[in-house]
């Protein structure tokens, strides 16, 4: 169950991001408004919100680890796929304590949810390359 917890706080978030690059608005940190997660309680509720507070303040650097490994200019990149690295690499850099693989399994899940066909190829590829740049090779 904890697994699908954080799976649903993970989608949430990715939700929560992409309405924020369309529309301009902050992540409702409320967890009302852009995304419907009412179905996220205790633990999984803060990690969703810490999720979506802290990847907007930590975007510019996000998107400097993921530009090195991407094949198109970020700005080419769709936008579900971009939610969807952002919330890899915050986690990659900013949760240790969760190993690389799993972070990794979890973005090809939400990229197979949310994404084009063949969209987690490329989420897969471009997080494995931030994991070994930000993890030690054993993590990695």
């Amino acid at each position: 169950m904890a697994g699908h917890g954080r799976h649903l706080s993970r989608s949430c978030a990715v939700q929560a991001l992409y309405q924020w690059m369309v529309t301009g608005q902050r992540c409702n940190v409320t967890g009302d408004g852009l995304v419907d997660c009412g179905r996220l309680a205790g633990q999984y509720r803060d990690f969703y919100l810490h999720l979506v507070r802290n990847i907007p303040e930590h975007v510019e650097l996000l998107d400097r680890l993921l530009v090195p490994h991407l094949d198109r200019s970020i700005e080419d990149v769709d936008l579900v796929e971009l939610a969807i690295l952002r919330v890899g690499s915050y986690e990659l850099k900013h949760h240790l304590e969760t190993p690389s693989k799993v972070i990794i399994n979890e973005a090809i899940r939400l990229a197979k949810t949310f994404s084009s066909e063949y969209g987690y190829r490329f989420v897969n590829g471009v997080l494995d390359k931030v994991a070994c740049e930000v993890r030690s090779e054993a993590e990695a």
